[in-house]
């Protein structure tokens, strides 16, 4: 699921990948998650993808949401190992697949959507599920 950059820094991309909605997760439909005082990792990965498809890659996402949030410099974030969008709660609990693209950049797609159904076909793409919320 890691992967290590050739500079010594990890990162959390991938190529050519779409990530299915989590095996245990209860949404049907994909939901935004709610808005509060003090954004949620959830939030924060959902306002930077929802308007802006393909803009961003999973590194900047997460590094934005889990990183950048608690201070911490994109360069020290990368010096070890972080969690991929796999575990992302848009994909374990909201509802949203998320496609990546040749050049690591990332879209959401609704669970219900003919999108997500055609990316979740696809031959062509490396098919991944979202990490499950609770031990099988």
């Amino acid at each position: 699921m890691l992967r290590s950059m050739t500079s010594g820094t990890h990162t959390t991309n991938y190529l050519d990948t779409f990530i299915a909605v989590a095996p245990d997760t209860r949404a049907v439909t994909a939901s935004e998650p709610p808005p509060k005082d003090t954004p949620t990792v959830a939030r924060i990965q959902f306002e930077m993808l929802v308007d802006a498809p393909y803009v961003h890659t999973s590194d900047d996402v997460v590094h934005a949401s889990q990183g950048a949030r608690r201070g911490i410099s994109r360069e020290e974030f990368f010096a070890k190992g972080q969690p991929c969008l796999r575990t992302s709660p848009l994909v374990k609990t909201y509802g949203w697949g998320v496609h990546s693209d040749a050049e690591g950049r990332v879209a959401l797609y609704a669970v219900e959507s003919a999108e997500y159904r055609e990316l979740a076909a696809r031959d062509d793409l490396k098919q991944l599920q979202g990490m499950r919320s609770s031990r099988a």
